[in-house]
């Protein structure tokens, strides 16, 4: 499975433009750890793009469906599998790779990041700051949609304190916003 391939499946799978977009975010902050981990980016983007790829067409089954789709349909990585199971705690799939560690941590902390970018006049993520990304993160009525405890524990099982990883995952979105990856 390459990122083109996973990048078919996804839209294949996801009509919500907005789920793309949190795809895409989720994708550009695995590559971003990816290459300061000096790991293989390719893995890491991939895994970023199938990660929800079943959730709308398949929320309660969601991500079991998608794995075994994977499973039956593609030579999708062993590790790439675990991690997408992973990224849901309630599957309660152990994180034991640093790939399904990173994908854990990114996940909800993109969403966080992408609303601050939304609530601004101009929509830019290149002009959110750190220290306002940390001031609506304080403020739980502010995305309430992203489970704050488990970007804390994603940071945590990354071993990068929480303000650095806030820090990496909006230059990877900003980053993104920048230098648009290749669509297809």
């Amino acid at each position: 499975m390459n990122r083109t391939q996973a990048h078919a499946l996804m839209l294949e799978h996801t009509p919500s433009p907005s789920l793309q977009r949190h795809m895409l975010n989720v994708e550009a902050a695995m590559r971003w750890y990816a290459r300061h981990w000096q790991e293989d980016e390719e893995t890491y983007a991939v895994t970023g793009l199938l990660h929800d790829f079943d959730y709308e067409l398949h929320p309660g089954e969601h991500p079991t469906w998608g794995v075994a789709y994977l499973q039956q349909h593609t030579d999708t990585p062993p590790e790439v599998l675990d991690a997408i199971m992973g990224h849901a705690a309630y599957t309660g799939t152990p994180r034991t790779s640093r790939l399904a560690r990173t994908l854990f941590a990114v996940d909800e902390l993109t969403g966080l990041v992408q609303a601050a970018a939304l609530v601004r006049p101009d929509g830019d993520v290149g002009q959110v700051e750190l220290k306002s990304l940390k001031k609506r993160f304080k403020n739980r009525a502010f995305a309430a949609g992203v489970n704050r405890e488990e970007v804390e524990q994603g940071a945590r099982e990354l071993g990068v304190e929480l303000d650095e990883h806030m820090a990496n995952v909006l230059a990877a979105m900003r980053e993104m916003a920048a230098t648009p990856l290749q669509q297809a």
